[in-house]
């Protein structure tokens, strides 16, 4: 971490301190970089209640959230701050949250999956992950109009957007994210951006980053860009896909796949899967993406290099060490990504702590296949297997279960009556 001097000489002035709320909103509070020790120190006041707060600034709450009173402090993860390639002039750190008396809050969602991965160590066992990214160009307005025209996958898209992509590319480049690719995808004005795969923690922070870093980018291009799970009702949306693979003394367990502890841990992932949904899919918005023959995963099995399945296997390219892994599809970016990498993990150790065995691989589009089994349809199915899931309930702690379930029962309450394009344009840019 470069010190005050270096980053005043690099010149930085402010210092974004960034966490996620349930809803998945990027919550920030800023300080000038002359306060940036004493934040480091002391931390920075922030309310409890954003832990009950919808994506639209209402509250809800839980016998333990959503009152007034109380207060936490924000301090900044020195080890993570990065200056901003997008926004000149600013750094940005990932805060943890900490009570008055210096504890780390029960309901702090970055603490959630860095405990995680303190009990995958515990059982000698670690994880690397990695979130997709995909977003859709739009023009300047509220409506959603693509940015840039094409075939998917086609080079007129990025022959448009020539300048905006490579400007994307150098803006993370700079800041020190590793991309692996970026490519224009299947919807209009489509694109999508996969870096490399990192510990859980850090994998959520590069989440919160790439996506903050596009958001500046696009933005000075004069563009908007929407990470929600549908931009426009009835189209192919936005996924937040997460590629996991576990590790046990340097070997991959997913090498000779399924075989072993690696299928162990697809099993528990595959096992929590409709209670995950509620995670991973935390917004009615979600459930409009999560449509059959799109590739987004909405079937409860597995297959290898089988893109409609919820768990899809990547044995990897041959030669390539370590590289085989399981993509998960059914979830997007309105999710937190701390709650879901660190719930990916608690079911993860779930099956490896019970051995669980896994169904037969599915080949084809299940769609075809007569009882192939559905992940649930709407956010209250979800939330309704969420609760009543033990494992998820003792890995979250009490407080941070109900508050997910407050927000995720209030959320479907919100849209109860609304349409799918109502549910598009209110969420279309709040992610």
């Amino acid at each position: 971490m470069a010190g005050v001097l270096e980053l005043r000489e690099r010149g930085v002035r402010g210092v974004i301190l960034s966490y996620v709320d349930t809803a998945g909103i990027n919550r920030v509070k800023a300080v000038p970089l002359s306060r940036l020790e004493h934040a480091v120190r002391w931390g920075v006041g922030m309310s409890p209640v954003f832990d009950v707060f919808l994506a639209d600034d209402s509250i809800t709450s839980t016998d333990r959230l959503g009152s007034p009173d109380g207060d936490l402090r924000l301090r900044p993860d020195l080890d993570r701050l990065v200056v901003l390639s997008g926004q000149p002039g600013w750094a940005w750190a990932p805060a943890d949250r900490f009570t008055q008396h210096g504890e780390p809050w029960v309901a702090d969602q970055r603490g959630f999956a860095r405990r995680m991965v303190g009990l995958a160590a515990a059982e000698g066992v670690s994880f690397r992950m990695a979130i997709e990214v995909e977003w859709a160009v739009g023009r300047d307005g509220e409506d959603f109009v693509a940015a840039c025209r094409g075939p998917a996958y086609g080079m007129t898209r990025l022959v448009e957007l020539s300048d905006y992509a490579r400007d994307v590319l150098i803006a993370l480049e700079e800041q020190g994210v590793q991309v692996e690719q970026l490519h224009p995808e299947y919807a209009a004005g489509q694109f999508e951006v996969s870096v490399a795969a990192s510990d859980p923690v850090g994998a959520a922070d590069d989440s919160v980053l790439v996506r903050e870093t596009i958001r500046a980018v696009s933005h000075r291009h004069g563009l908007r860009a929407s990470f929600a799970p549908a931009v426009v009702a009835d189209r192919v949306g936005n996924g937040g896909h997460v590629h996991l693979s576990v590790w046990r003394d340097g070997t991959n367990l997913f090498d000779g796949f399924p075989s072993g502890a690696g299928g162990f841990a697809a099993a528990g992932i595959l096992a929590h899967l409709p209670a995950l949904l509620a995670v991973g899919a935390p917004t009615p918005g979600s459930y409009l993406r999560l449509v059959p023959s799109r590739w987004a995963g909405v079937f409860a099995c597995w297959g290898v290099e089988t893109r409609e399945t919820a768990l899809r296997f990547v044995p990897g390219t041959a030669g390539l060490a370590g590289a085989a892994n399981l993509e998960v599809k059914c979830f997007d970016l309105t999710a937190n990504p701390y709650l879901l990498l660190g719930a990916l993990v608690a079911a993860a150790l779930d099956g490896l702590a019970g051995r669980l065995p896994l169904p037969e691989p599915v080949t084809g589009d299940p769609v075809n296949l007569p009882g192939a089994p559905r992940l649930p349809t709407t956010l209250d199915a979800a939330v309704g297997e969420f609760a009543a899931d033990a494992v998820l309930r003792e890995a979250f702690g009490t407080t941070l279960f109900d508050a997910v379930v407050a927000v995720r029962r209030a959320e479907a309450a919100r849209f109860r009556d609304a349409g799918p394009e109502d549910v598009a344009a209110a969420l279309r840019w709040v992610y």
